[in-house]
């Protein structure tokens, strides 16, 4: 329960900071080139401090990472809401994502080691909590807006609420983190994954993010120009496959508990492909063609949720230096989330946008066919560590 906690409270955090850009954009007069450069360097901030973050999480453990790191994130949000110019917005939202992308290597490192006690998969059901999170902390920006409470005066709130919540969970967290692995009746120490290996983890991560960022970023505009759908069918759209993501994460460890990790990969990317599949086709269709089209959705959500949960388990099975594989495999799928609309929106013009979304079908084939692969390479490593290959 503790771990949870982290992760929703985490949710909340990135949540108040989305929601809160329209404000913050409203106050500082920004444009949408600025807010876009903003949301770079935040990413930039991320990536930078994954590595240190994974480093700090061997060397003292993750546990104590995030007793740290956890209340300082939630503070780094006082940074955006007090900025009073665009230069100092910069450099405080360098400061909050690196600050979250820290939490994010320590939580997921801590919850890989609660995963590994607790005996069967239940990384997806944390990541379901953390989108519940995200859903919490948007709607208290939401909320508090409407009650004509400053964007300023809610930012800076949750940030301080969010810290002093933070120090509940973070006295319950795992104590005396250790990587060992179990070979019959004997408990032998774990040995890392070679680089190659979190490397090609890191591949399929970035897969799965880019798929998946293809729904939250194109899902609405591909309704709307694809589909004929209005704005407010539209953005259904968006809602659907969110909805499907979060309850595809808390519903799929039990599943996830009785099939092996390389064969749920080939399960979790095929059902991807088909979503996608049937989101291509929906425009041609004469009739029902938006109905069609956010089934296609549900379907990619519900393929795509447990990717990155799964792909965080495999790097748990490599045994020592989780934390430093982890923060690698991490940085580069958020490399995947900062570069896939990238990709697809220059594509979508040059084409169209029905064109563009093969990117992310073709991404989650590489997932169906390369993931179990390399998820098989990972869990294997603790067998031939023990010496039982």
């Amino acid at each position: 329960m503790a771990v949870m906690g982290v992760f929703g409270l985490c949710g909340l955090i990135c949540a108040v900071w989305s929601a809160s850009l329209p404000s913050i954009n409203a106050r500082l007069h920004l444009g949408e080139g600025r807010i876009g450069l903003v949301l770079l360097i935040t990413a930039l901030g991320s990536m930078a401090c994954m590595p240190v973050a994974g480093r700090l999480a061997d060397a003292w453990s993750s546990r104590a990472v995030v007793r740290v790191i956890a209340p300082v994130a939630a503070l780094t949000l006082l940074g955006p809401a007090l900025a009073p110019n665009f230069p100092v917005l910069l450099a405080a939202a360098f400061v909050l994502g690196g600050a979250l992308g820290s939490l994010d290597v320590a939580m997921n490192g801590h919850a890989v080691e609660v995963e590994t006690r607790y005996g069967r998969s239940i990384m997806s059901t944390f990541h379901g909590v953390w989108s519940l999170g995200g859903v919490a902390g948007g709607l208290t920006i939401t909320v508090g807006l409407h009650l004509d409470t400053g964007g300023t005066a809610l930012m800076a709130g949750a940030g301080v609420v969010a810290a002093v919540l933070f120090f509940l969970p973070g006295k319950h967290l795992l104590t005396g983190e250790t990587r060992h692995e179990v070979a019959g009746d004997a408990v032998v120490p774990s040995g890392g994954l070679p680089t190659s290996t979190i490397v090609l983890l890191g591949v399929v991560a970035l897969a799965g993010f880019v798929s998946e960022g293809a729904g939250y970023s194109w899902a609405s505009l591909h309704a709307q120009g694809m589909l004929g759908a209005d704005p407010a069918t539209a953005s259904f759209a968006y809602t659907a496959f969110a909805a499907a993501l979060t309850v595809s994460r808390l519903t799929a460890d039990r599943l996830r508990s009785k099939v092996n990790p390389a064969s749920w990969m080939r399960y979790a990317g095929s059902v991807a492909v088909l979503g996608y599949a049937l989101v291509l086709v929906a425009p041609l269709l004469p009739g029902g063609r938006l109905a069609f089209g956010l089934v296609g959705w549900v379907v990619v959500a519900a393929g795509l949720a447990t990717v990155v949960p799964a792909i965080f388990s495999a790097v748990g099975a490599g045994g020592a230096n989780v934390g430093r594989a982890l923060s690698w495999v991490t940085t580069m799928a958020y490399a995947g989330q900062l570069g896939g609309p990238a990709v697809i929106g220059p594509l979508a013009d040059a084409t169209s946008l029905g064109t563009a979304m093969v990117v992310p079908g073709l991404l989650a084939a590489v997932i169906a066919v390369a993931g179990p692969i390399v998820v098989r390479r990972a869990t294997a490593k603790h067998l031939t560590t023990a010496g039982l290959d």
